[in-house]
C-alpha cells in the first residue's frame, strides 16, 4: 500500500492556488542539537536529575561540551560519537512526518542570522519542510546538549534564554490557515506564544497535538498545565511514564493508566509513552495497549516520543485505526532510536518501512 504527499491548498490575494503544509509545527526558537554518548562521570558533574531537560546558560552549554570530547563512549555500531543537527521535540516531528512518511509540513518560529541558523533553515528546507513561516531574526540560535549515556537514555540541557523566538504577537492566522493539525510542546519559556497559537489555531478550525516535554515541566508547572488541558483545545496528548506518573503525582495511584484517564478526560486523543513496553492510547470509548516494535535496548532514546508523535499523527490523517496508529508511532519511534540524534537515518527510514509491511500498514510513498 502507498500513500501519497497529502497537500491542502489556499488561494492567496492574486487568485492563485498555493500549497499549505497539511500539519504545522510551533518551534518559536530554532535549536541546533549536540548530541553525544558519555560515560557516567561527566553525567555526575552537571546539576540536575538525570534523564530530564532543564534550561541552562550557553556558557554552561559551552563548559559541557568543552568536557564532551574526554568522556566519549565509543561505540562499534555507531562510528559518528558525536553529531550535531537542527534538534527540538516540534522539529523532529515535523521532520520525520516530512522525510519519513510524505505527508506536507511546515514550521512556525524564529532563527538567527548566524551560521546555527542557516544550517537549521537548510535542514529543514532539505527535509522538504515548509520554511515560509520562520522569520529570521537578529541575534542567537538556541543550542542543547544531548547526553546519551550508555544505556541510551539521554538527558538534555537546552539554552534558549538568549536565542531569538517568535511573539504572540507575530503569529497571524495566515501562518494557520488551511492546516489540519498543529504540533507543538509545553514550555514555559513559551507559555503565552503558545497559548497565542492554540487560540487562532482554534478559530481556524486547526487540532492541536502537544506534548508534555519533560517530566521536570510537568512537576514544576503542573497549574499552567492544567489550564492548557482543562481548556478544552488540546486535540491530542502525548506523555511518557516519567511525565505521566508526575501528571498523576499525588493521587492514590500513579499509574500510567491512571494518567491515560486523566488526559483522556480532556483531550479526544490521549498517548503514554512506555519506552521498550510500548504505548496505551485511548480515544473516546476505545483503549488499547500496543507492544515496541524493534530492538528494545536502544542506542540513543533521544527523539523517541518525538518520532512516535509523528508516525500516529500520520495514522490519524490516514485515517488509520487507534491501534493502528500506535503501531506507526512504534515503527517510527523504533527506527530513531537506532543511531544516535533525533533525525532517522536513511537506512533507518528503511528499517521502518520493511516493520510497517510486515505489519500490514500503510508504508509511505516517499521514495527513500
Amino acid at each position: 500500500m502507498g500513500a501519497e504527499r497529502l497537500p491542502t491548498t489556499n488561494t492567496n490575494d492574486n487568485g492563485s492556488s498555493v500549497e499549505v503544509p497539511l500539519i504545522l509545527g510551533l518551534q518559536p526558537a530554532a535549536l541546533i542539537d549536540h548530541v553525544a554518548r558519555v560515560d557516567w562521570s561527566l553525567l555526575d558533574q552537571i546539576a540536575g536529575e538525570r534523564g530530564g531537560s532543564i534550561p541552562v546558560s550557553i556558557e554552561e552549554v559551552e563548559g559541557i561540551l568543552s568536557e564532551v570530547k574526554t568522556h566519549i563512549l565509543s561505540s562499534p555500531e555507531d562510528p559518528s560519537p558525536m553529531r550535531t543537527m537542527p534538534g527540538g521535540s516540534v522539529t523532529n516531528t515535523i521532520r520525520g512526518l516530512s522525510v519519513g512518511f510524505g505527508v506536507s509540513c511546515g514550521l512556525v518560529g524564529a532563527y538567527g542570522d548566524n551560521q546555527q541558523g542557516q544550517f537549521f533553515v537548510s535542514n529543514m528546507s532539505f527535509s522538504g519542510v515548509n520554511i515560509s513561516r520562520l522569520r529570521m531574526k537578529k541575534g542567537p540560535t538556541g543550542q542543547c546538549v544531548c547526553l546519551v549515556d550508555e544505556s541510551g537514555n539521554r538527558t538534555m540541557r537546552p539554552s534558549l534564554a538568549s536565542a531569538v523566538k517568535i511573539q504572540a504577537d507575530e503569529l497571524t492566522r495566515e501562518d494557520f490557515k488551511g492546516s489540519k493539525w498543529l504540533v507543538l510542546r509545553f514550555a514555559m519559556m513559551n507559555f503565552e506564544v503558545t497559548k497565542a497559537a492554540i487560540r487562532i489555531a482554534k478559530q481556524e478550525g486547526v487540532f492541536v497535538s502537544m506534548d508534555l516535554a519533560s517530566f521536570e515541566m510537568v512537576r514544576n508547572f503542573r497549574t499552567s498545565l492544567l489550564e492548557l488541558l482543562e481548556s478544552g483545545d488540546i486535540d491530542l496528548c502525548f506523555a511518557n511514564e516519567d511525565e505521566a506518573a508526575e501528571l498523576v503525582r499525588g493521587e492514590q495511584n500513579t499509574d500510567p493508566e491512571v494518567a491515560l484517564e486523566f488526559l483522556a478526560k480532556h483531550c479526544q486523543w490521549a498517548v503514554v509513552t512506555l519506552g521498550p513496553n510500548g504505548c496505551i492510547a485511548k480515544h473516546g470509548k476505545e483503549t488499547v495497549r500496543v507492544q515496541a516494535i524493534g530492538e528494545t535496548k536502544a542506542t540513543d532514546a533521544t527523539g523517541a516520543g518525538d518520532l512516535f508523535a509523528g508516525g500516529f499523527l500520520y495514522g490519524l490523517v490516514k485515517g488509520l485505526t487507534l491501534e493502528e496508529c500506535c503501531k506507526v508511532g512504534s515503527c517510527s519511534g523504533g527506527a530513531v532510536i537506532r543511531s544516535l540524534g533525533g533525525e532517522v537515518t536513511m537506512e533507518n527510514w528503511q528499517w521502518m518501512r520493511k516493520q510497517l509491511q510486515i505489519k500490514g500498514l500503510p508504508v509511505p510513498d516517499t521514495h527513500i
